[in-house]
């Protein structure tokens, strides 16, 4: 598939089976450096809207560079991205183990990903709490609410910290190796939670060794040594013109 095809899921098989007339975001030509080493160079690939993209490849390969690019966190050398002018973007990275002594509940470490969009007074109305609500449901921590957030297994910690995300509502959703390390009942409510969120209308890049989460994908981009390798729709995705 050329790499500046518009992907999307055929009717049917999402939720809302959204089609998409052009991509969310366009990576144009994109070279990133990590000290001196080429994390990126010259990435030139189409991410359609509404849609879930999967990253994969080998260590050193560019997914996180390239998420850490679009979210910002990564200067760009040269080339642009198209699409991200004034976008909120949610990014869950590769995080360290929690502080032992972390005084944090996993329902508030959910919570704060709503803080952004308080008002004045920083108190949580009755939207806040659905939306939180809800994805702590998606996610399967709803039990956890009242448990310390370093207290929890790993898999439980890090459906919380993508649940923050998620209750941001941002339109760009950026999860960066998100089931490493994580349970199979983790992974498998990771990847439903990123699939519904596409669903949604949500534009989601998750960047991943699992090759579970590419049969959920409508895009799988295979990066090697900071170049794309191939770009492929997996069956069930159809392009909305030949």
């Amino acid at each position: 598939m050329n790499a500046s095809s518009v992907p999307v899921r055929a009717p049917g098989t999402s939720a809302t089976a959204a089609l998409v007339a052009a991509p969310a975001l366009g990576v144009r030509d994109l070279r990133v450096t990590r000290g001196e080493v080429v994390a990126l160079d010259g990435v030139t690939l189409d991410i359609p809207c509404a849609a879930l993209t999967v990253l994969r490849g080998g260590n050193g390969s560019g997914k996180s560079t390239l998420l850490l690019a679009l979210a910002g966190v990564l200067p760009v050398v040269s080339g642009r991205v198209e699409g991200l002018a004034g976008v909120r973007t949610a990014l869950v990275p590769q995080v360290p183990p929690v502080p032992a002594r972390l005084a944090l509940t996993v329902g508030g470490a959910v919570a704060m990903g709503r803080w952004g969009g308080l008002g004045l007074f920083g108190r949580m109305r009755a939207r806040d709490r659905e939306v939180v609500e809800e994805r702590m449901r998606l996610l399967g921590v709803e039990d956890l609410s009242g448990r310390q957030l370093c207290e929890v297994s790993g898999g439980q910690r890090q459906r919380a910290l993508v649940a923050q995300a998620l209750v941001q509502e941002a339109p760009v959703l950026l999860l960066d190796e998100p089931t490493a390390a994580a349970d199979v009942q983790s992974r498998e409510l990771i990847h439903r939670a990123a699939r519904a969120e596409a669903d949604r209308g949500v534009t989601v890049i998750l960047a991943t060794h699992d090759p579970g989460a590419c049969d959920l994908a409508d895009v799988v981009v295979t990066l090697e040594a900071g170049c794309v390798l191939d770009v492929e729709q997996p069956a069930g995705v159809t392009h909305l013109a030949p």
